[in-house]
């Protein structure tokens, strides 16, 4: 028989946490770069956040979601990425990212070349956010990929909204220096 403490904890839970995991999932493997890896921050950081679920104070529960699935992350990288730690993107099977070009927006007119560019495009921009450092690609992930609005990247990440402004200038520089590159090379 529950507690009446861990029954309204575990509402509390289904309420604020359980409408963000799979932002959480997101922001992990963006952060993790591996498949494998997300999973065990996204563990990590579920228990975390059912254990300090009484913490949240109310507010943008999205935001607080996601800066303990950050500190999660961060955490578990210090500890587990010093011990026999596949290096990042050598699991080329693993999508950095989620589909950027989802079977749903092909519009079935579409021409197969376009199809194929598209998929092409896509698979480039995956490849060179997962070179960018942590910062810049915790950036492009909550901005570009999940919609945050800068004041919630600020939230997220605990840092001023000029600071979000500048690492995401910083960050789109690189990744359109890069694509060209790439581009430019293919």
């Amino acid at each position: 028989m529950q507690s009446v403490e861990s029954v309204g904890r575990n509402e509390r839970f289904e309420s604020v946490v359980r409408p963000h995991l799979k932002e959480v999932r997101s922001l992990a493997r963006a952060l993790t770069n591996s498949g494998p890896d997300a999973d065990d921050v996204l563990q990590e950081a579920t228990v975390r956040l059912l254990r300090f679920i009484h913490g949240y104070r109310g507010g943008d529960s999205r935001a607080w979601v996601l800066r303990v699935t950050r500190n999660t992350a961060i955490t578990w990288m210090r500890t587990n990425r010093r011990r026999n730690h596949v290096a990042l993107g050598s699991r080329p099977e693993e999508p950095l990212l989620p589909d950027l070009t989802p079977e749903a927006e092909i519009d079935e007119c579409e021409d197969l070349f376009a199809i194929e560019a598209r998929r092409r495009d896509a698979e480039a921009l995956r490849r060179v956010i997962g070179t960018l450092n942590r910062e810049q690609r915790e950036i492009v992930v909550l901005r570009d990929l999940n919609g945050f609005q800068y004041s919630e990247i600020a939230a997220v990440l605990c840092i001023p909204i000029g600071t979000v402004m500048s690492r995401l200038s910083r960050a789109r520089a690189v990744l359109q220096e890069r694509l060209a590159s790439e581009a430019s090379a293919a």
